[in-house]
């Protein structure tokens, strides 16, 4: 664990990958806000919308946010026509942040890299906005020929509401706000030292040795026996 000073000129690579049955395509965007001043409404760059069945919508997207403090969610903001009804009930396969690193990210589905992977929420009320609070922290991870990759791990909260916008009308959505730790993890590939090789052969010729040694005084006893019980001599 190290203590860095994150330079804000830097961007971060997201990917959204949600499916909202409920919500047609048309109706859904993207919006990307943060502390500095960034407002992007219907963000469209990158961005697939697939139909699920008539009135559902998977939606992906990727993009990439600063270095700071802000949000990304998923809401008919963009749109001039609202939809009659709302209903973000959802399921996540994949929030994400940075590189994949699939050596450590693989291990597990749900791992710290998506700790939202198969989250869902299909059972709320369909007025109801989602929030997901994100503590998002830089891993770095360096292997044998010293590539560098960056991703970040994150836990999340969750909590839900019903508010209403102006003249009392209530616009839900599904947010994502993050906040960016500044300690950050480092992992690195390591190669065993030479010793240690050679310590584990020295261990397993000695073995060996030392079983064929008992293998071959149990031959050598019984067979002292049974030549002793041939002669006669058995006592």
């Amino acid at each position: 664990l190290i203590i860095e000073n994150a330079d804000p000129s830097e961007r971060i690579p997201v990917r959204i990958n949600v499916s909202i049955p409920r919500m047609k395509c048309e109706y859904l965007g993207v919006d990307i806000q943060d502390d500095q001043g960034r407002h992007e409404v219907g963000f469209v760059e990158n961005t697939i919308k697939t139909p699920l069945g008539d009135e559902g919508c998977l939606f992906e997207a990727k993009f990439f946010i600063n270095k700071v403090p802000g949000n990304f969610h998923i809401s008919t903001h963009s749109v001039d026509v609202q939809p009659d009804e709302y209903d973000f009930a959802h399921e996540i396969h994949e929030i994400s942040f940075g590189s994949k690193i699939r050596k450590i990210s693989s291990k597990n589905f749900r791992s710290s890299f998506n700790p939202l992977g198969a989250r869902s929420k299909l059972d709320a009320h369909n007025l109801e906005s989602h929030e997901y609070i994100m503590r998002v922290v830089p891993t770095t991870y360096e292997d044998l020929g010293g590539s560098k990759l960056v991703a970040y791990q994150y836990t999340y909260a969750y909590r839900s509401s019903i508010s209403f916008g102006h003249g009392g009308r209530v616009i839900p959505a599904l947010w994502f706000r993050y906040d960016l730790n500044p300690i950050t993890v480092r992992y690195h590939e390591t190669r065993p030292p030479i010793y240690h090789f050679l310590t584990t052969v020295c261990a397993i010729v000695g073995g060996t040795f030392t079983v064929a040694g008992i293998i071959d005084s149990c031959i050598f006893s019984a067979t002292e026996l049974f030549r002793k019980f041939e002669l006669g001599k058995l006592t």
